[in-house]
């Protein structure tokens, strides 16, 4: 009987490793078939999986068969070359996420990015991911896992919270936490507060975890069924994910020139030159003052809340430059 070579028998490994992570339990006999093996080569691949520290248990049961368990230590892991590049890719972004993980993801990061083929490689290196105006906030990673936990455990959290436009009052605020979320560099927690009987939104990073925690509770539904989009509603000040102000104008300026600053507003052409832009924002004045940004002449088409808005401004802005206490060059003086 042939003597399998070293370099079969560690590509078999592999192979058996692979399948191994892919799925919860694998039928000895299944697992013989995919690797074209008899069950007895298996059972020794599976021995040698475990002295390299596998925790490879064996499955009672009709059909007999392995699973891989976790261990007390992190054993080296086999990863396809679409995971590989997905690890990477999530390590490079959890650098700017700011949940106090950075420096490890860094490292994990080199070290996946070492043993990765030159060809992959080229491809992680390819993408570029940093923080626009460097704004993430850090928070501490153990009141994360301690956010998550909660959450996974339908455990009610008390905790104290710093806002500047609300001291704390020395009681611990009770939630009951659904939802973390990471928005524009920052972490929130959305839950549940029975006291207001409403959903409330928290910077994780003004949080102070009380414990033990408080009792379990039945999980309900964000408004609309989506968090990121109740989240992007609570931002705009609205129910919905819709700003409460919303207008029409036409810019004298060519539609290629507005596109890349309408945010979620709808730019389109109006004539050659002219932009009709449709956006909103959390108040009349806020809009009006947003449109201003674009150093031309603006038409408004509605609503009268916004033609209102602009008089407003104009008149404070005309006041601002009026004031008394401003200093005056006299004509003919430097």
């Amino acid at each position: 009987m042939p003597v399998a070579s070293s370099t079969a028998t560690s590509g078999r490994l592999l192979s058996l490793l692979s399948l191994l992570q892919a799925r919860r339990d694998w039928p000895g006999a299944l697992l013989a078939g995919r690797l074209g093996v008899s069950e007895r080569t298996v059972r020794r691949d599976v021995d040698r999986l475990r002295e390299l520290g596998y925790p490879v248990q064996a499955v009672k049961g009709p059909d007999g068969g392995y699973r891989l368990e976790a261990g007390s230590q992190v054993p080296p892991l086999l990863f396809d070359e679409e995971q590989a590049v997905a690890l990477a890719v999530a390590l490079r972004i959890a650098v700017g996420t700011g949940a106090g993980i950075e420096e490890a993801a860094a490292r994990a990061l080199a070290t996946v990015r070492q043993v990765l083929p030159a060809r992959l490689r080229q491809r992680v290196d390819a993408l570029e991911v940093a923080a626009a105006d460097g704004s993430a906030v850090q928070v501490d990673t153990d009141v994360l896992l301690a956010l998550s936990s909660a959450i996974r455990a339908t455990e009610e959290v008390r905790f104290d919270y710093e806002a500047p436009s609300r001291p704390s009052d020395g009681e611990p605020r009770r939630v009951q936490p659904h939802h973390l979320v990471v928005r524009s560099g920052r972490w929130y927690l959305v839950g549940w507060s029975a006291a207001r009987n409403d959903w409330r939104t928290y910077r994780v990073d003004r949080m102070t975890l009380r414990v033990p925690n408080g009792p379990r509770f039945t999980p309900r539904e964000v408004p609309g069924g989506d968090v990121a989009t109740f989240l992007s509603a609570r931002f705009k000040g609205s129910g919905t994910d819709a700003w409460p102000c919303r207008g029409e104008v036409v810019l004298a300026l060519p539609v290629a020139d507005v596109a890349p600053f309408a945010g979620d507003g709808v730019a389109e052409e109006a004539a050659p030159g002219k932009t009709r832009l449709v956006t909103g924002s959390w108040s009349w004045a806020a809009l009006a003052a947003g449109l201003l940004r674009f150093e031309c002449e603006i038409e408004v088409v509605g609503p009268e809340q916004l033609r209102a808005a602009f008089a407003d401004l104009a008149g404070r802005a005309t006041r601002a430059g009026n004031r008394s206490g401003a200093r005056r060059v006299s004509p003919g003086r430097g």
